[in-house]
């Protein structure tokens, strides 16, 4: 199995950005994502923090309807 990246909640935006996510709103420190086929997420930027571990499987998992190796690929 492949380990999962330390990525920052910017870096995960630009990449959601590229996979024709697009930013529906923000609210405090949280930024929500709508896909073009319904897909929806929401990304915490914490200051200069990465997303913990457990969010960021949870994310891929559900959120981006993800494996962990397709989401590496990326």
């Amino acid at each position: 199995m492949p380990k999962l990246p330390a990525i920052k909640g910017e870096d995960l935006i630009k990449l959601l950005k590229t996979m024709n996510f697009s930013v529906t709103r923000t609210k405090g420190s949280h930024v929500r994502l709508r896909s073009e086929d319904g897909r929806v997420t929401t990304i915490p930027l914490h200051r200069n923090k990465n997303i913990p571990k457990g969010l960021l499987r949870k994310i891929i998992r559900e959120d981006l309807e993800m494996n962990l190796e397709e989401f590496i690929d990326l």
